[in-house]
């Protein structure tokens, strides 16, 4: 195989499945630049690596053990964002209750949106989804 990356390969490594999801992702970012799709490039990417396995037929071992370390190590990648808040917290202790309005508006319009997309995709509405 020598220094081929091969998109799932039995014998490829973690930083290659690595590589792969970050070339999906900016492959996604360029996408959303080009098309001005008012969608973020990490959910194009990750469509693009759906599209990928599902024409695969399944993930392979290399992905699924990589993937399965990212999300065990996924609470390392909250500390920038921690940081961030530490950095920033004179002004969002000013700014609570501007924040805690955006939270609010923005998780019932989230709540309200997904009702209205599974009702919309149900075959028969939300009563299936009530009975399952």
């Amino acid at each position: 195989m020598g220094g081929q990356v091969h998109f799932g390969a039995r014998r490829g490594t973690t930083v290659s499945t690595i590589f792969v999801l970050i070339v999906l992702q900016l492959i996604g970012e360029i996408m959303v630049r080009v098309s001005r799709l008012p969608v973020p490039g990490a959910i194009i990417g990750l469509i693009l690596l759906y599209a990928i396995l599902m024409w695969r037929g399944g993930i392979s071992d290399e992905m699924s053990r990589t993937s399965g370390f990212l999300l065990q190590n996924l609470g390392v990648l909250f500390v920038p964002a921690g940081v961030g808040v530490i950095a920033y917290l004179p002004m969002i202790v000013s700014q609570w209750w501007v924040i805690l309005l955006v939270l609010l508006v923005s998780v019932c319009a989230t709540i309200a949106l997904t009702g209205l997309v599974v009702a919309r995709l149900s075959p028969r509405g939300v009563e299936t989804v009530a009975r399952s």
